[in-house]
């Protein structure tokens, strides 16, 4: 897959002039200028032809109006004389190529393109025509460049305009011929995804091979072989299912292009609307689909598990867990090759294992019918709650409450309390993909997604590489003598920092009890907050038996502490089986959540969305969970700020928040129809236009510039 450039395009403002092409913007992989099909405007003329042109240098390409399996189309808007058009949707969009990117397929362009808009103008008395457009579009090759532009034209009008076709005529001409014709066939579809062509003037001579690229994205598996069959009046195209789509793409009505292929080597491409044949005999079944995309992507899907893994470790989520192993990683300081190979693998196998449970019973429960994604387990109270508890136990061990020993073998206590030993780094290993489960990483999305859509094999291999990428960091400082060379030497200064990095650990505790008040309302603060005073004084109890026990005094003391610990841990299990039992609350709505943040904000549904659509309005979907400490930073930071506010009140934007804190099978679904199976998701429909996926990590600028290129439409 490609990858995004930082660098964006160069951007220009064009000054006007009486020509059929603008002056150029140029950047140093493109040449784009804004044409005209004529010199000039006739009196009473109602239709103008312009056309934004890209001359890409070799080896670049740019996108189809469905880009791909990634990629982004072009966008245009363009304005004459105060009349605007819409986007997109009004382009002329040629027949594109197919290009395999790393696995991925796209629609794209090559070359020099020509992307016409048929402008409405309105037939004036002598003078001029002014044309302004603006545009932005998305170079890629090995790497991907947004770029955009702003275009200027003045054309004469009136009785000095007699529409008189320019030099660039000949450029609509070739668009024209390459744009697809009307399909003089019937075309239908199976409920097993055959795609059906009928009619005179098929046959195995005139159509030697044939492809179906749909018209919008996420409806079917693009990169995989359409098996083609070819009799004398009818054709057959063998599509897949894309795995993540929802419903299947033969239950309605299909738009798109058919290239065929003649014997000569001549391509025509035709515009066809599918038709669904419910009931038809199947084609193939979808399982095949799924299973070829898993096979012939798994190398990206793995590369995709393992940079997300990476990355997931700059989330919020893990910080407490790489305090702790920034302890670990101080101790180590001296310390031989061996003793830190071995808290590597250790750290690792804690990590790759649980990451292996967590997507083996994600797999086992979507098999069984069950709409769960990543993070499913935190929108259960009883397990925010147990993970609350499990954090504070471990704040009162760094502040040495008590030690966690093996029992007898008391001269390794010291070690395995000083958070260095085998026990701790597995430890650490397992806590530290419990709490980042609430954070989706970038590539990671991708990754989980096709580890669910795909075979049971594959899906753990990618949750495997998904842990290693979580562990590499840390293994690749504990391994590389240069850096273990550099840490100071361990002394009386370690136990400071150990008490010291309770507090992330702590900071965690409150941010779960938020999480579980928002789910289960203020009889969480109970269950929370008591459980973690019987916790704290069992801790303390088996602290004092613990010191009892080395001084060897007391014997039964030392038992009635131990027993008293128990007691209250078993007190506190008592309860949170309770809780499992009794399900989840009612729960409160969420500060700025259930409550609107303001007259723009309303809860998501698929129909809210529709009708807003439906009325040329613009819409932001936030997708978001108070448990997703990523999603809540994203609130903070740069969508919950002055300046964004602000603009969506001038463009009347309409945000539709979807809280997934507690589970919620309707946005997972949405989530999944958009190849997710977590939060954050970020969705901008702009006003009859195309949606736009944003990143998993935002900023102001971003949503800003998101929402001016797609023009004011004004407050409600």
């Amino acid at each position: 897959m490609a990858v995004l450039s930082v660098v964006g395009g160069l951007v220009m403002t064009c000054p006007s002039v009486r020509a059929a092409e603008s002056t150029p913007v140029v950047t140093s992989h493109t040449r784009a200028t804004l044409v005209s099909m004529t010199d000039a405007v006739g009196d009473g003329q109602k239709t103008l032809r312009v056309g934004l042109r890209l001359q890409l240098k070799p080896g670049w390409h740019t996108y189809w109006q469905n880009p791909g399996d990634a990629g982004e189309a072009p966008h245009v808007h363009v304005t004459a004389d105060g009349v605007r058009t819409g986007s997109t949707e009004r382009v002329d969009w040629p027949v594109p190529e197919r290009v395999s990117e790393g696995g991925l397929m796209a629609y794209a362009y090559q070359g020099d393109v020509l992307l016409p808009v048929r402008l409405p103008v309105q037939g004036q008395g002598a003078g001029e025509v002014r044309i302004v457009a603006e545009a932005d579009w998305l170079v890629c090759a090995d790497v991907c460049v947004p770029e955009k532009g702003s275009f200027s034209l003045t054309l004469s009008a009136g009785d000095h305009g007699s529409g008189q076709e320019a030099a660039e005529a000949a450029l609509f001409r070739r668009a024209d011929a390459a744009m697809p014709r009307p399909s003089p066939f019937q075309a239908e579809i199976t409920a097993g995804g055959q795609l059906r062509l009928t009619g005179s003037g098929i046959s195995p001579d005139t159509v030697r091979q044939a492809w179906f690229m749909p018209q919008d994205g996420g409806v079917m598996a693009q990169n995989v072989p359409q098996e083609l069959s070819v009799q004398d009046g009818w054709m057959t195209l063998g599509l897949k299912p894309d795995p993540y789509g929802h419903p299947p793409f033969w239950q309605k009505p299909l738009a798109g292009v058919v290239v065929l292929v003649d014997g000569a080597g001549n391509r025509s491409g035709l515009q066809v609307m599918v038709e669904p044949v419910m009931g038809a005999e199947a084609g193939g079944h979808p399982a095949a689909g799924m299973q070829g995309k898993a096979d012939r992507g798994l190398w990206g899907n793995l590369l995709s598990a393992f940079l997300g893994g990476v990355i997931l470790n700059l989330m919020p989520c893990v910080f407490p867990v790489l305090a702790m192993k920034l302890l670990s990683f101080a101790h180590m300081g001296g310390a031989g090759w061996r003793r830190r190979w071995r808290s590597a693998a250790f750290y690792s196998v804690g990590i790759m294992g649980c990451f292996a449970i967590l997507g083996a019973l994600m797999m086992a429960l979507r098999y069984g019918g069950a709409a769960v994604g990543w993070g499913f387990q935190f929108q259960s109270t009883a397990f925010v709650v147990g993970v609350g508890w499990l954090l504070f136990v471990m704040a009162l061990n760094l502040l040495g409450v008590f030690q966690i020993t093996g029992g007898r073998l008391t001269g390794r206590a010291g070690q395995v309390a000083a958070g260095h030993g085998p026990a701790s780094d597995l430890l650490a290993g397992l806590l530290a993909v419990i709490v980042a489960t609430p954070c989706t990483a970038p590539f990671m999305g991708v990754a989980i997604a096709a580890a669910l859509g795909g075979p049971v094999w594959s899906g753990l291999l990618v949750f495997l590489v998904m842990g290693l990428g979580l562990a590499a960091p840390y293994c690749v400082c504990a391994v590389v003598p240069g850096l273990a060379r550099r840490l100071p030497r361990p002394g009386a200064w370690m136990e400071r920092l150990k008490q010291l990095l309770a507090f992330p650990l702590l900071a965690s505790c409150v941010w779960l009890l938020w999480v579980a008040v928002l789910q289960s309302g203020g009889g969480a603060v109970l269950l929370m907050a008591g459980g973690a005073v019987l916790l704290g004084l069992g801790s303390w109890l088996y602290g004092l038996a613990q010191q009892r026990a080395m001084l060897g005094e007391a014997p039964r003391l030392v038992l009635v502490c131990r027993s008293l610990a128990v007691l209250c841990l078993l007190v506190c299990l008592v309860g949170l089986g309770k809780t499992v039992a009794a399900g989840e609350g009612d729960g409160v709505p969420a500060p700025g959540r259930g409550e609107q943040a303001n007259s723009l904000t309303e809860p998501f549904s698929e129909e809210r969305l529709a009708a807003l659509r439906a009325a040329g309005r613009p819409v932001f979907v936030d997708m978001t969970a108070s448990w997703c400490v990523t999603c809540l930073v994203n609130e903070r930071v740069a969508l919950d700020v002055p300046s964004v506010r602000q603009a969506f009140r001038e463009h009347g934007v309409v945000m539709l928040r979807g809280d997934w804190t507690r589970r919620d099978e309707r946005i997972t679904a949405f989530l999944r129809t958009h190849g997710r199976d977590g939060v954050p998701l970020y969705l901008y429909y702009p006003p009859h236009g195309r949606e736009r996926v944003l990143p998993q990590i935002l900023a102001p600028s971003l949503v800003l510039e998101v929402l001016s290129g797609a023009g004011r439409t004004g407050t409600p």
